[in-house]
């Protein structure tokens, strides 16, 4: 769970979040892959679910490492109540706990890169320390780009 207080659209800052389970596909997707990559997951996740025992899904999100050799390290999933055991590709994993930096964006999804942007940008800034494990959180889902809200998150060190 994250912290109570809403982040205001555009605005970074220092959040203490728990751990959260997932049910993931992970994936190392070459850049240009990943829209493929997190529409092909996704759907895997949403077959999967009935069979996990998890309760209802909760949100979409994706964590990520740093590219190594042009290729992002991912887990493509959904929040869940508790870990299960896999089934086929879907997996459990979890967001991390601790100190993490946050963005929330406010807008369309190809919005996102320049959101990550601002908040590494930001975390150099205040001299934080990142632990190179990021994630997004995707809010309800809104059928109007412009308010679409995604949580971006980058645990420090």
């Amino acid at each position: 769970m994250q912290a109570m207080t809403k982040t205001g659209p555009g605005e970074c800052r220092i959040v203490t979040v728990e751990r959260q389970f997932t049910a993931v596909v992970k994936a190392m997707v070459p850049m240009a892959n990943i829209p493929d990559t997190q529409r092909s997951s996704r759907a895997k996740i949403k077959a999967a679910l009935p069979s996990l025992g998890v309760g209802p899904a909760g949100r979409s999100c994706t964590l990520w490492r740093p590219p190594v050799d042009g290729r992002l390290d991912m887990e493509l999933g959904t929040i869940v109540s508790r870990p299960f055991e896999p089934v086929g590709e879907v997996v459990p994993s979890a967001l991390p706990a601790g100190r993490a930096a946050q963005f929330r964006l406010v807008g369309p999804f190809d919005g996102i890169p320049r959101a990550w942007q601002t908040l590494f940008d930001w975390c150099a800034g205040e001299k934080l320390k990142r632990a190179n494990v990021n994630w997004e959180i995707y809010e309800d889902w809104n059928d109007d780009p412009a308010k679409q809200e995604t949580s971006l998150h980058v645990l420090l060190a």
